[in-house]
């Protein structure tokens, strides 16, 4: 049995390509994933079924990683949620992800080992 199956995870990122990548890498280490496209379909999805890890592009169209995370803390029921923010900026580090409120930051391109290890930090 997978330690990970029962870990439930959504993946949210305006570009499909960057989501399909994810989820294929999750999926193949047991992960359940979800998918959104956009800050406001993850955070229907998140108020209706709260995942254990939430992996959020910062850089949207829309609402972008900051806002949703933003969002998400104003909320006493996800203020313990973990938020891994992934970007491509490498202006953006962990101070200011912090201070937004997220738990982690991956940059872009992504290692795909380094995912792991972090994901598998956070989903215990």
């Amino acid at each position: 049995m997978n330690l990970n199956q029962n870990s439930r995870i959504i993946i949210v990122d305006d570009i499909a390509d960057n989501l399909l990548l994810l989820q294929l890498v999750l999926e193949a280490e047991g992960y359940r994933i979800e998918l959104a496209m956009s800050g406001s379909a993850a955070l229907s999805s998140i108020c209706a079924s709260p995942p254990d890890l939430v992996l959020l592009d910062v850089m949207m169209s829309g609402m972008n990683g900051f806002e949703v995370t933003q969002q998400l803390r104003q909320s006493k029921h996800f203020s313990m949620l973990p938020i891994v923010l992934i970007t491509a900026d490498r202006e953006i580090d962990l101070d200011r992800a912090l201070a937004a409120g997220a738990n982690d930051v991956i940059c872009k391109p992504v290692d795909l080992d380094e995912l792991l290890v972090r994901v598998s930090a956070w989903c215990h």
